[in-house]
């Protein structure tokens, strides 16, 4: 006679509360501190963004204008009087920072050609040319810091950004370790969130510094060059000026 063995049943213990795992639901399950985390380094990764188009847009133009004047200032058929009625006298033509610096210049040798009388000497012209250099030199540094705004957001962000993503990544973690002792379970589901929060803090930061030092590298190497060009246009000009000078004044 055979026996029915029976075979008893066995009841398993799953896990019937689903985490959402998603981006959007890493934010809104986080800790309160974790999240104003989150929410400081969403907006300074949009505010970077915006410096960061801003500036390409402001650097394009820089050197779109730069080469237009170079050429008109290199070229033989236009007078630089010429040249400076039309930037200075037409509110429609574009200028950027080397088209105000020689708007300036002219400005201020002009008012040598006017004020100063035919028996100038050759010390008196000299300082006469190097208190105009001083001049533009002042100039070009104001121009350099109208380029150079939004940069130490830059820098700032780009250097403190990953701290604070690991600052939310240790709050994550330590929070995980709480639920492990509160709930006395070590299952994925118990751990999953409070890791998942982590480490989502630390790719926030990361988002926000990598674009931040990649465009401060970048267009610190455009303001060099921009102002490298403004101080070779100084020497071109007042070179060129101080010629004319000496021969206005038989010096």
């Amino acid at each position: 006679m055979d026996e029915e063995i029976k075979t008893p049943n066995v009841e398993v213990e799953t896990v019937s509360e689903q985490t959402d795992l998603s981006l959007l639901g890493l934010i809104y399950e986080a800790d309160f501190f974790v999240q104003i985390i989150m929410l400081l380094l969403l907006l300074s990764s949009i505010w970077c963004w915006t410096i960061i188009i801003n500036k390409s847009r402001l650097f394009r133009r820089e050197k779109k204008i730069s080469k237009l004047f170079q050429e008109y200032y290199d070229s033989n058929e236009v007078d630089d009087d010429t040249l400076l009625d039309f930037y200075n006298n037409n509110s429609q033509n574009e200028k950027n920072a080397q088209v105000n610096v020689f708007i300036k210049a002219m400005l201020e040798f002009n008012k040598i050609h006017t004020t100063s009388s035919h028996s100038v000497g050759k010390n008196h012209l000299s300082e006469l040319v190097e208190r105009v250099q001083l001049t533009l030199q002042i100039i070009v540094n104001r121009e350099i810091e109208k380029l150079e705004q939004g940069m130490s957001f830059l820098a700032s962000i780009g250097s403190v950004a990953p701290f604070i993503g690991l600052l939310g990544t240790v709050w994550g973690i330590v929070n995980a370790f709480q639920s492990i002792a509160i709930t006395n379970n070590t299952s994925l589901a118990v751990v999953a969130p409070g890791i998942a929060e982590a480490l989502f803090a630390t790719a926030l930061g990361l988002l926000a510094a990598i674009p931040a030092v990649a465009a401060y590298n970048k267009y610190s190497n455009d303001l060099e060059k921009i102002s490298n060009n403004l101080e070779y246009f100084i020497f071109e000009f007042t070179s060129k000026k101080t010629i004319e000078l000496e021969r206005k004044f038989n010096v």
